[in-house]
């Protein structure tokens, strides 16, 4: 509570606003991270230290990725990928899953029309098990999927009925599928094919160049296990419904600040 008001009086005096110009000033002049990765955690607790249920966390965190889009798009990171819903999810009460799909298709309603997605040539595409998904959550996703495949000057990915090693089984079966077919053969397996059968082959950057997680939780939690080999990982110990631009930018700041080897 302390906290909360605090931060609110920081705002109203527009302390938040002179660090965020400051920090933009930092990172403006170095790389950006093409692909932004973020696994957006911490609405429930964010619920249950105000005494909430755990959808209205939900709720908020649904409000903040649309201004995460923002943020992305007016900094020019040409890929965002967001952890919306994973497989363990599903094991959650029936009450509070029920209640996310139905703010997720609220949401996917307003993304369907969302002429930023048009303006900016955003392809969106879900990644993970759709299958598992309720019918008319599938039907939004195909609708999103179809209007913006010719898209390709932005591209974000929703990470639903996601899981990594997942992930990586739906690729193995579909690479011994087309070795029996003779599509391909056994010496054609290689790092590369692989990236290919995976969910993000579409991108042009299909690893991600910074993974942040909100909550401060510091672990991946199945989160594209094989695209992350080299990805630089921020933890920001924040919930994802109190996420601000400048955390955003602290956290590209920190990817800028680090050297990256590749293994070299």
């Amino acid at each position: 509570m302390i906290f909360t008001m605090l931060r609110r009086f920081l705002e109203l005096i527009g302390v938040y606003k002179l660090y965020e110009k400051w920090l933009l000033r930092q990172i403006k002049d170095k790389p950006l991270p093409s692909h932004v990765a973020v696994i957006l955690d911490g609405n429930r607790r964010w619920a249950r230290s105000r005494g909430l249920p755990p959808w209205a966390g939900h709720e908020i965190g649904a409000r903040n990725v649309e201004k995460l889009f923002d943020w992305c798009l007016e900094l020019g990171i040409k890929t965002v990928t967001l952890y919306v819903f994973s497989l363990e999810n599903f094991q959650r009460p029936k009450e509070e899953v029920d209640a996310l799909m139905n703010i997720i298709e609220r949401y996917l309603n307003k993304l369907k029309e969302d002429p930023r997605i048009y303006k900016h040539k955003v392809q969106v595409r879900a990644l993970g098990r759709k299958y598992l998904l309720p019918e008319r959550i599938r039907k939004l996703l195909d609708e999103i999927e179809s209007r913006t495949k010719s898209h390709n000057n932005f591209f974000l990915n929703i990470a639903i009925a996601y899981g990594g090693r997942a992930e990586i089984a739906d690729a193995v079966r579909n690479i011994i599928r087309d070795v029996l077919k003779h599509k391909i053969s056994l010496e054609d397996v290689t790092e590369d094919l692989i990236s290919k059968y995976l969910y993000t082959s579409h991108l042009p950057n299909p690893d991600p160049d910074l993974i942040i997680r909100t909550s401060g939780e510091e672990r991946l939690s199945g989160f594209l296990l094989w695209q992350c080999a080299y990805s630089e990982l921020v933890f920001l110990d924040v919930y994802w419904p109190d996420f601000r631009k400048i955390d955003l930018l602290r956290a590209i700041r920190t990817y800028q600040r680090r050297q990256r080897r590749f293994g070299r």
